[in-house]
């Protein structure tokens, strides 16, 4: 055997396993085909080691935590004996002696981490008394909403808002046995610095942080003589749907559209429609500033919780923040035009992978002349999924259908909107006239799930520094690099690490899961025989049709405070 891997063999479970750069003892195992259970642990985020269900026993009779000891080689380690197995079954009863018991109406019943840690360990009694205290339900948010009750203090939710998104709308309060989750003072959690991203409810293993539920007020709308409903879906969404139903296709965007419309939604289109709308706008703008030199570097505006994070921290940003409306609200001012006379009452659905989306929705500038919001609801994939299991359909069985016309044309530039880096590509694909160069995109561009990338591109004559940024702490790292000097033209800004493939709206997944989501909207880009929004010949109908004259009204917006 070679020397080098002989040196570096730890024993786990009387079986040698290499150690090959893991950072700590839990990955060693994971990787030997182990899974230790764990409330508080994700690769992403700084190790946190409050939940203890990782500990392993030494060859001297000692406890350690997986999560935080770093493997040596020599070292013989235990995952399974007795001992562990009595301190995490004590672990797991003391948990659940001070948690809401109420699974059954639970909204993440079957799927919630504690429960179905309880259920490996085989627990179904609990020998202590509940002592969970009757906690406030805080339902302000139109994006996610509390439940104390339901928090194990595993910390995910902390530190993701923390460390990647650099908000810190919520922290831990008190100690010892008060110790809680809370936002500054307990002010509900819409009147902290919450933008609405949802990363929080994304690593919450209970129902304590959850996505604010609006399908059972959509369901009443269903199926009424006197409502046409019309819902868009957002490119992102049918990455995975798939996977949390069971079905092994990749892209099941006519799948999607069969099931909303069994479920009673009288039309539905493809938010890839309006985000080519979005790119030909956007990408106007851009080389208006370019040429006029002023307000720049321009970010983009596609990402509501990046707006109001903006809003928030960087006012004084907000005439840089392009004045295009996202995708989702550049359709729903389609649809209310092309519908305001349909004899009916219009209810507009967005099916997005965001839960800031909800928020978006609700702001004031989105609102009709009579006050009514232009998307009535805004449905994430995960609510999606329930209304699917709810009306019994049987995903694998249902056929494939169309979208409706006369919206029904889209471009491959629209649909990658759905990945970190697809607006910027869009875009440069609008205004770079060169085959031959944005083929070389797909490798040295916008492409990739690095929280942050940085690249050049000519338009004509002139070099444009572009970076595309995803999670916020990123984005305040680049800012912060413009205000020592750094030049950009273009920045591209999503608040979900990854992009909206990875909202917090979405299933949950892993770095493979998010990778293979991209690979989906790639390639079905690649598959598409339009690439460029402005080789979409819907749009020359929009602009000679329900927008003419209306452009700037229905397809901008000011988000610069008066």
């Amino acid at each position: 055997m070679n020397e080098n891997i002989t040196n570096n063999l730890m024993m786990i479970d009387d079986e040698p396993v290499a150690i090959e750069g893991e950072k700590n003892l839990l990955e060693v195992i994971r990787k030997a085909g182990i899974e230790l259970p764990t409330f508080c642990y994700y690769s992403e985020l700084s190790v946190y080691g409050a939940c203890r269900m990782c500990m392993v026993e030494n060859k001297y009779g000692s406890m350690e935590a997986a999560c935080s000891t770093p493997p040596r080689p020599g070292m013989q380690i235990y995952t399974n004996t007795p001992k562990l197995r009595r301190y995490r079954k004590m672990i797991l009863e003391l948990l659940l002696s001070n948690h809401c018991r109420d699974c059954t109406a639970c909204e993440k019943n079957g799927s919630c981490r504690l429960q179905q840690i309880a259920a490996r360990f085989d627990i179904h009694r609990i020998r202590f008394e509940n002592t969970a205290p009757d906690h406030k339900y805080d339902d302000s948010s139109l994006c996610i909403t509390r439940d104390a009750g339901k928090c194990i203090l595993c910390g995910d939710c902390v530190r993701v808002c923390s460390e990647v998104q650099h908000v810190g709308a919520i922290e831990f309060a008190n100690r010892g046995s008060k110790m809680k989750v809370s936002t500054s003072f307990e002010i509900p959690i819409s009147e902290s610095e919450c933008v609405g991203c949802g990363q929080c409810a994304a690593v919450c293993p209970t129902a304590a942080i959850i996505v604010k539920n609006d399908a059972h007020r959509l369901w009443r709308e269903l199926n009424r003589e006197d409502t046409l409903v019309v819902a868009q879906i957002a490119p992102a969404v049918r990455t995975s749907v798939a996977e949390a139903l069971g079905y092994k296709g990749e892209n099941v965007m006519g799948k999607i559209v069969a099931c909303l419309k069994k479920m009673g939604i009288n039309k539905v289109f493809d938010t890839s429609t309006s985000a080519d709308l979005t790119v030909i706008e956007e990408a106007n703008e851009f080389i208006g500033r370019i040429e006029k030199g002023e307000k720049l570097p321009l970010f983009t505006s596609c990402c509501p919780a990046w707006v109001k994070f903006c809003e928030n921290r960087y006012p004084e940003l907000l005439p840089n923040v392009s004045t295009c409306r996202s995708p989702m609200q550049m359709f729903a001012s389609v649809i209310n035009e092309q519908y305001k006379d349909c004899g009916k009452r219009l209810v507009s659905v967005a099916i997005m992978p965001c839960t800031a989306k909800k928020a978006e929705a609700a702001r004031e500038e989105f609102r009709t002349a009579d006050g009514k919001q232009m998307v009535d609801y805004v449905i994430t994939t995960q609510e999606l999924i329930r209304m699917i299991k709810e009306s019994g359909i049987v995903f694998a069985d249902i056929e494939p259908e169309a979208v409706d016309m006369p919206f029904g044309t889209i471009s491959g530039a629209g649909v990658i909107f759905g990945v970190t880096g697809g607006v910027t590509e869009a875009v440069i694909r609008y205004a770079v006239n060169d085959p031959a160069g944005l083929k070389t995109l797909a490798y040295e561009g916008p492409r990739g799930l690095d929280g942050i990338k940085e690249f050049s591109v000519m338009l004509g004559d002139k070099p444009l520094r572009i970076a595309v940024v995803s999670g916020l702490k990123n984005a305040e790292e680049i800012i912060e690099r413009l205000k020592n000097g750094d030049h950009y033209d273009l920045i591209e800004v999503m608040a979900c690490p990854n992009g909206c493939i990875n909202g917090a709206g979405q299933p949950p997944t892993n770095s493979d899961g998010r990778q293979k989501r991209s690979k989906t909207l790639y390639k079905e880009d690649k598959m598409s025989v339009l690439k460029r929004s402005q080789d979409n010949p819907l749009m020359n109908d929009f602009y000679s049709g329900v927008l003419k004259g209306k452009v700037h009204e229905l397809l901008h917006v000011d988000y610069v405070k008066k």
